[in-house]
């Protein structure tokens, strides 16, 4: 990716950002720009959105957005000086969430794991000399 391209993506990632918290009210969620996709021409742009908060209202929030883009594209171009301003289209972004629940999974798979081992040890016999099988002569 060019140089260019990716200072143009953070500079549209936090603009976005403050924007979203400047000019929006979303009530009882939080909304976070986690990351923004640019073709190369830098004509057209994927925003994620990060939700956090009731799902019905996560993707409220997102159609919201996408009604008002040609408002907050025009916000932006007046911010951010670019020959074109991308056309914005917001996506919704599970990713957080994916990952919160695969680290709850690694960790009952974890807790589980040291359950049997603590099983296994209280169950072992505590002479050696007992799980020895006789020698052969």
């Amino acid at each position: 990716m060019k140089n260019r391209q990716v200072r143009v993506r953070e500079l549209l990632q936090r603009e976005l950002g403050a924007m979203i918290a400047r000019d929006h009210a979303f009530p009882d969620v939080l909304v976070t720009i986690n990351d923004v996709e640019l073709t190369p021409d830098l004509k057209h742009g994927k925003v994620f959105v990060g939700v956090i908060g009731p799902e019905h209202k996560a993707q409220h929030v997102v159609d919201t957005l996408n009604h008002r883009h040609g408002e907050d594209q025009s916000r932006i171009s007046r911010r951010v000086v670019l020959k074109h301003t991308p056309r914005l289209n917001f996506h919704l972004d599970t990713s957080v969430e994916r990952g919160v629940r695969v680290t709850g999974i690694m960790e009952t798979i974890d807790r589980q794991l040291a359950e049997a081992a603590a099983l296994e040890a209280a169950t072992e016999p505590q002479n050696p000399d007992q799980t020895q099988p006789p020698a052969a002569e």
